[in-house]
Parts: structure tokens; sequence; C-alpha cells
């Protein structure tokens, strides 16, 4: 990696100065734990003017309740889900993805909204700059062409955070905060399906807390990943399921969302054809099948696309089949 760039350091103490100092400069970008954008710099892949560090900005490091639900702040560390008893009884697949997330000092700085707002990550583009030089660059960044397909016109870099799944599958939304306003919008709406601009939020805007509304309690929950290595990498493919089961164990609820497949994190569709059966093999076969249609891998990591398909496939059987696990032994 080269030298960090050049750059202006501002330290807010609100959202407000932030959300000012972010409209000012068009090349401004925020900073909390830097796991992602440092390194970016370094590789030359980001050149922001200015960083605005969030990390004396009140009111974003914090854990909720409220009459509408939980709210977790933007700049809650990732080791804190992680490591939070009550909150993991209450939430096991955000807090199993949090400690999935690379190592225990990267998840000791590293943040919800900074996992949230992931840059999508391909093979052709997280790499050094003579390295992209030597390769004509990228669509994605400096060139015209996707060598993942390059009889295409658009990007397929993955998108690979842990924690969107997680919450997708609870339903969450997003408050963010501009010098013009503040909006709430529904978590799977901050995305969009192209791996140069993934997100839909505007330059200008912050991600400051993320709710899990009150009717997405009761939901037994899970996260499972594959990864190349078990710790430090991102992931081939992780998913995430919410259930809730009558009292002979058929599906009442299912919601299923996956990650590192596709350029946006995925909430699987169809999955109201399984509800009323019970968690058999013949029901997480018709799983498998739905998984198998709509996650596109692509050639972004070392490992095959196909792989990563039917490993998605399986990663959500097995949690599927876990999470039904207890009904099923109370049943016999």
């Amino acid at each position: 990696m080269d030298s960090m760039p050049a750059f202006v350091l501002k330290r807010p103490t609100s959202v407000a100065e932030a959300a000012a100092l972010l409209a000012s400069d068009p090349q401004a970008r925020l900073v909390a734990g830097g796991t992602d954008l440092v390194p970016n710099m370094r590789r030359g892949i980001a050149r922001p003017s200015m960083l605005i560090d969030l990390g004396d900005v009140a009111g974003l490091d914090a854990v909720t309740l409220a009459p509408e639900g939980t709210w977790i702040g933007a700049r809650v560390r990732l080791a804190q889900l992680a490591a939070d008893a009550s909150f993991g009884a209450a939430w096991p697949a955000i807090t199993q993805a949090a400690g999935s997330i690379a190592g225990p000092g990267h998840r000791g700085v590293a943040t919800v909204g900074g996992n949230l707002c992931l840059d999508t990550r391909c093979v052709f583009y997280n790499q050094s700059e003579w390295w992209r030089a030597a390769n004509n660059y990228c669509l994605k960044l400096g060139g015209d062409t996707c060598h993942v397909a390059p009889q295409g016109a658009r990007c397929h870099a993955a998108f690979s955070g842990d924690l969107a799944p997680a919450l997708l599958v609870h339903d969450a939304e997003v408050e963010l905060v501009a010098s013009r306003g503040t909006r709430r919008i529904a978590l799977a709406d901050m995305y969009r399906d192209d791996g140069a601009a993934h997100l839909t939020i505007a330059r200008d805007e912050i991600l400051t807390r993320v709710l899990i509304p009150a009717s997405a309690h009761a939901r037994s929950s899970g996260y499972r990943k594959a990864r190349a290595r078990a710790a430090m990498d991102f992931p081939l493919a992780g998913v995430a399921c919410a259930v809730t089961l009558a009292d002979d164990g058929a599906l009442r609820t299912l919601r299923v969302a996956l990650t590192g497949t596709n350029s946006h994190p995925l909430v699987l569709s169809g999955t109201e054809t399984l509800l009323g059966r019970p968690v058999d093999d013949a029901m997480l076969a018709s799983l498998g099948k739905l998984v198998q249609k709509q996650v596109s891998p692509m050639r972004t990591t070392v490992t095959q696309s196909n792989y990563r398909r039917q490993v998605a496939a399986v990663l959500a059987q097995r949690l599927l089949r876990s999470l039904a696990q207890p009904a099923s032994v109370a049943a016999a």
C-alpha cells in the first residue's frame, strides 16, 4: 500500500456541524472506524480532500429502547454488539453477524454505520494503484471495462457487509440526516444492485441511527457465513434468517437475506410460498432453489461463482433447519 494522500481533518461535535461540513465539500468523506476507508485511501481508491471524523459527535454510540423499537447508533462499535448478551438474546442474527466481521482488533473500532455503508468489493478493484493501472483500471474506478463481465456495461463488485442481512430480516429502517433535513427509510431502500454506486443515500446525508421496529420482536434468528479463511475475511456468501413457527413446527413467517453474492444485500423473494409447511427436507430443497435462482455471484473473488451460489443455498438450508430444531425437539 502507498502512503496516505493529503487531506484536511475536521472533528465536529454535533450531527448538524458534521452535516454542514459534508455539504460544504463535494470531496469530503465521513470516517468513524476507518477500517474500510483508510485501506482504500492507501490504495489510491479513495482520495477525499476532507475527512470528517465522527468520533466526537455525541449521541451516535448508544443502543436505546423507544416505543417504536430499538435504536442503534451508527457509531456503535461492532465489538459492543457482539458482546452484549441481552441484545444477543433478543437479536441473535445481529450479534452473530457483528461477531463474525473481520478480527477482534477491527471490531473494536469498526462501526455499525460503516459496515452498512461498506464499499463494494472485487478482486480487480481492491488492489494497489500500480496494479490497477497495469490492468487499465476497471469500470468501477478509472476504466471503461468490467473485467468480471467485459461484454457488459455495469459493475459487478459485490456488497460484503455482514450486518445488513441480519438487520434486513428484522425490517430495519435507517435515519439519514443532511443540512436540509432528516428522513427515515427502510434499510432495503438504501441499496441498489449496482456495484459502482450501490448506495441510494445522497452524498451529503449522514446515516445516524438504525431502527429495529418493535413489530420485529419474537422472531427466532441467526446468521451464517462462508469465507476463505476462518477469520478476517469478507463473506463469500452470508445468510440471515428470521422465523416464527407454529406450535406444530410449521413455518408461520420467514425472512431470508443474503450478502456477498450480489452488488447489494439481497432480501429473498418468494418465501411466502414456504409458509405453513414443516421444516423438512422437501421444504429446505425449495428454499435452496429460491436462493440459487436469485443470487448472482460473479468472478469478484478468488472463489468460483457457482461454488458461492451453492454455498449460499446450503447455508440458508442449514440455518433454517437449526432455527426450527427447538420446535422439532419439543414436538418429539
